[in-house]
């Protein structure tokens, strides 16, 4: 479908029914409405003739209300505003209903391919088939699913989405009439913070109603295409989970929370098994399999709806009686109904007896914390001085004899070193329940050194853990612009070290290296952090290709451009020859979740793309993708005028006072979106280092500024243009996947920002010179990116997305101006008690609706 046609498809479909069914919200259900659905309107024309005038929020909205007399009172100002943002919250989740609902008639305007078209040119190229066979034999794609609070719907509501967009699909007025009423009624807001394991709660939603069943029929899909063995195949979609086993800067996390979403994942996937195992049972009614059946009745039923004391794993028998079952109807019953059992047999080979690998992860600090206290406690036993720790680096290296053990701690040891302790211990009742698969790597954020790996593995081994049953992958995670420079020198000490060396050996020879990207974002600017991320794929490739190393690339990305996310499975299919791409591993967290896994028909899509992408970039290269040392030169020299233009915002005085005085920022911390803290070291002053990269891409999302997501790139493509290097730039762009998905998902982000909404600021005797600071620098990135795409707009080549993000954008523009007028009300002197907490909730419900309505956020 061309562009055009999709666009036309996308406004007819997705626009005009949202028009139409707009209508609707005039009977929704709310205490209290009278006239709220009537005035919504009228208030949104007002706003956005406000911003075209400069105007500032207070105008806007005191010059609205004088238009109404019954609205005098500050008190009946502030209701009608918290309706207004009632109303808009589920104008969100309509939208977004009829979007999803019309997924399959628009489509996608950034297709790279999908697996349909490789199975079709497959069937006419013997050579593609073999080459697909034999990739599938070890490639695979593992979605990680996180509890950072990019999204806030909760798990009815979700339901209720789901439901909608069925109801949409069909054009069934009548029960979108009952929905949205439903959705009236149904509270958006939690009152209780969440736990990780309600977080847990949450995403298990997905795993059990989209993920079970989509990953089965893709992998059936490629059986039947491909004709290729299932048993050929190890695991080709696999699955990650953190809420429970995340506690880098969360101290909510705890042992028995990681204890509870382990049970509580084994749980939620055998009732899936059972509901599966029953559709079986009433259909395979022969002779013959009786025994195998009720093998299988009594295993499902038990650790469905019973506590199972000390479980274990029992996939070998599952899979032992689904066999036998096969079998029995393929020589007696001319296999009828085997399609039933195979898919359940391909379900539990897909998710064993632990649904999604529970991944643990926390901070080196934490860990050297943890080591230092047991040399302390049991030094002498140990043979190891704590002062050979706590110097250089070789020191502590010498200092580690990978020892077996089991040390305890005292009562009065510090809370994240018991934790620490108690997880280790922990994560082998977890693989005894659920096997290896079930908890098998550790995460080292902050992963600064070689010994920060070391020091964990001997953790392990005090911890009851034996050299030649350390089942266990250690996962460093390199963020910061400083790490990633690191990075290789920290492999090759690991790669030359005989006991890390022979403990990788023992692991099938696969490391896994985690990057991320939204420490490094917000630690360097957009442009210094993605070369910086790519440069280290490149180097540590290299690296491990040379000590003969299976390299694993775990990306930590969120939903927006300003923190990996975007455009991201063209980011897999362009990655070149320098860099391994057997594997493709990645998290997915909040409206990322929801947008792209939420239904059955985006979720194939998108994880058909995934797949697509990690096959097509090794099969059928671009000559483009593998960059030129003097292409890398080019880059690299940008990035570094960029990142000097981005360290000049930050180094700024006022570019922390300026978030905090403008944006929710503090706010973020206060609302019930999730179990972690905004920032890390809660109990100090706030400093840039210690502010979660969610929290301070959040905030510049709210202000519909997005800095992270494109400053510095102006100043870096005028570099490239003063040095007369214009040219190469285009040739860049034209034939570098990597670049032009890079300048693609900058132009998202700039398409997600409104200046508009914030240029009274301009003239403020405080902040006017730094609003002008970061406006000059959009305006010159938006005429520079248009001239590079040869584009009268941003993002002209993906009409459809840029309809949809410019809807979104209308639709909650009237949020952000009761946000921003919130948050200056707050300002003025002489507020009781009582105003202040008002304003607090409306700046608080407004930022809901405002990540809700934004699918990547930035």
């Amino acid at each position: 479908m061309k562009l055009s046609q999709k666009q036309a498809v996308f406004e007819n479909e997705v626009l005009t029914r949202f028009d139409l069914f707009k209508s609707l919200f005039l009977t929704l259900p709310f205490q209290r409405v009278k006239h709220t659905g009537t005035l919504l309107p009228f208030f949104t024309t007002h706003c956005e003739q406000g911003v075209e005038r400069n105007s500032t929020p207070e105008t806007i909205i005191d010059s609205f209300f004088q238009q109404y007399e019954q609205y005098i009172q500050d008190e009946d100002r502030v209701d009608l505003l918290f309706r207004i943002v009632q109303y808009i919250e589920r104008q969100v989740v309509l939208f977004d209903a009829i979007e999803d609902s019309s997924f399959q008639a628009v489509g996608k305007s950034d297709e790279i391919g999908g697996l349909n078209s490789l199975f079709k040119l497959a069937q006419n190229d013997a050579k593609l088939k073999k080459q697909l066979v034999e990739k599938l034999r070890d490639f695979s794609v593992r979605l990680v699913l996180t509890a950072h609070p990019t999204q806030f719907y909760p798990g009815p509501v979700l339901g209720i989405i789901n439901d909608l967009i069925e109801a949409i699909k069909a054009n069934d007025i009548s029960n979108i009439h009952l929905l949205l009423q439903q959705l009236g009624k149904t509270p958006f807001i939690k009152q209780q913070r969440p736990t990780p394991v309600d977080e847990a709660v949450s995403l298990a939603w997905y795993l059990e109603n989209v993920f079970y069943k989509v990953t089965s029929g893709i992998q059936s899909k490629i059986d039947d295409e491909l004709e290729v063995p299932s048993e050929d195949v190890k695991q080709l979609i696999e699955l990650g989970f953190w809420p429970g086993g995340d506690r880098d800067g969360n101290p909510n996390v705890t042992v028995e929370s990681t204890k509870r979403v382990a049970g509580m994942l084994r749980t939620i996937l055998f009732r899936c098994y059972y509901r599966d195992f029953r559709v079986v049972k009433r259909r395979i009614t022969f002779k013959g399999v009786e025994g195998y059946l009720e093998n299988l009745q009594e295993l499902f039923y038990t650790n469905s709806f019973h506590t199972v004391e000390n479980p274990k794993d029992d996939t070998v028998e599952i899979l032992e009686n689904l066999n036998a079952i096969r079998e029995v109807l393929h020589s007696l019953h001319n296999g009828l109904f085997v399609e039933l059992v195979e898919d359940l047999i391909r379900k539990v080979n897909t998710f064993g007896c632990y649904f999604t690998t529970l991944d643990i992860r926390q901070d080196s600090s934490v860990l050297r914390q943890t080591i230092n206290y047991l040399v302390q406690e049991h030094g002498e036993k140990l043979g190891v001085e704590l002062e050979r720790l706590t110097t250089s680096e070789e020191s502590k290296q010498q200092a580690l004899r990978f020892t077996e053990d089991n040390l305890v701690y005292k009562d009065d040891a510090e809370p994240l070193v018991k934790d620490t302790i108690g997880v280790i211990q922990l994560l082998k009742d977890i693989q005894r329940s659920g096997g290896e698969r079930a908890a098998q790597r550790f995460i080292i954020s902050n992963c600064q050194q070689a010994s920060d790996i070391l020091g964990l593995m001997q953790l392990f081994l005090w911890e009851g853990w034996q050299v030649d049953k350390l089942f266990i992958d250690f996962v460093p995670l390199f963020e910061t612009v400083d790490d990633l420079e690191r990075a290789s020198d920290v492999m090759r000490t690991l790669y030359s070290n005989p006991f890390y060396g022979a403990h990788l050996e023992r692991r099938g020879n696969k490391q896994t290296i985690m990057l991320g990207f939204s420490d490094s974002t917000k630690d360097g600017g957009y442009l210094m952090a993605n070369w910086s991320i790519y440069n280290a794929k490149m180097e540590l490739t290299a690296l491990a290709r040379e000590y003969e190393v299976d390299l694993v690339f775990f990306d930590g990305r969120g939903g927006p451009p300003a923190r990996g996310g975007g455009k991201t499975q063209r980011f897999y299919a362009s990655m070149g020859t320098e860099i391994e791409n057997k594997h493709i591993q990645l998290t997915i967290q909040g409206q990322t979740i929801s947008s792209q896994y939420g239904s059955l028909d985006t979720a194939q899509y998108n994880i058909e793309q995934l797949l697509h992408a990690g096959l097509i970039s090794e099969i059928r290269q671009n000559q483009g993708d593998t960059l030129t040392e003097k292409q890398k030169q080019i880059i690299e020299d940008m990035a570094e005028a960029s990142h000097t233009k981005f360290l000049s915002l930050r180094n700024h005085p006022l570019f922390l006072k300026y978030l905090e005085a403008l944006s929710p920022l503090k706010e973020l911390s206060s609302i019930n979106i999730s179990s972690r803290p905004v920032k890390r070291n809660s109990d100090r002053d706030l400093r840039l280092e210690d502010l979660r990269a969610i929290s301070f891409v959040t905030s510049w999302s709210q202000l519909k500024q997005n800095i992270p997501g494109f400053f510095g790139v102006g100043t870096a493509l005028q570099w490239a243009e003063e040095n007369n290097l214009w040219s190469s730039v285009r040739n860049l762009y034209e034939n570098s996947g990597f670049f032009n998905t890079l300048i693609d998902n900058c132009m998202m982000s700039m398409t997600k920002s409104n200046f508009s909404i914030t240029s009274y600021m301009k003239d403020d005797p405080i902040f006017g010179e730094f609003w002008c600071t970061l406006y000059d620098e959009y305006v010159k990135t938006k005429n520079y990116l248009l001239k590079l795409s040869g584009a009268n707009e941003l993002m002209e080549n993906y009409p459809v997305e840029r309809a949809s993000i410019l809807e979104r954008e209308k639709i909650v523009l009237p949020l952000l101006i009761i946000q921003h007028y919130a948050i200056r009300k707050l300002r003025e002197e002489n507020l009781s008690v009582e105003q202040e907490d008002v304003y607090r909730k409306l700046i608080g419900r407004t930022i809901y609706g405002v990540v809700n309505a934004g699918r990547n956020l930035a």
